[in-house]
């Protein structure tokens, strides 16, 4: 079968959108690891910050539990940077409010941390928004032996 030439320019026109399109969504499929959430029962800011990695281009698994304080110590969480959920992505650990972006960074920078942690539940961070005014506040790493850097400032 022949294809004229101006059909043949269109379809191969549309293949290279279809393929432009395709490298373009690259970005949110590699960031789109799969971020499994541990979380009380009882917490409904846990599920917010869920969304919005979801919105931010990842899948997310929560699982509810009331074993929070044995999870958080088999993650090698310290105890003065604990938070209300602890989520394990890409290797790491993520413990509270930590904005997709400083997930997105650590994931691509691929530091020697166990993960970060954005300590208590800071007003205005992902998940604790609200009609009062949000709090300034760090994004930490951690590692096992218990060191912290200032990984964000938010």
């Amino acid at each position: 079968m022949h294809i004229p030439s101006s059909a043949a320019t269109g379809i191969r026109h549309r293949l290279i959108v279809a393929a432009l399109a395709a490298i373009t969504a690259l970005p949110a499929w590699a960031s789109g690891e799969e971020v499994v959430m541990y979380k009380d029962p009882n917490c409904g800011c846990c599920g917010k910050w869920a969304e919005h990695m979801r919105t931010n281009g990842f899948t997310v698994k929560e699982i509810a539990t009331s074993k929070m304080s044995q999870i958080k110590r088999d993650a090698g969480v310290p105890q003065a940077l604990g938070s209300c959920h602890t989520a394990q992505v890409g290797g790491y650990v993520v413990e509270g409010h930590v904005p997709a972006a400083d997930v997105r960074r650590m994931l691509a920078e691929r530091p020697a941390i166990t993960g970060l942690s954005a300590p208590g539940m800071p007003l205005g961070s992902p998940g604790m928004e609200g009609p009062y005014p949000a709090e300034r506040y760090e994004v930490v790493s951690f590692d096992r032996d218990g060191r912290t850097t200032v990984f964000a400032r938010h």
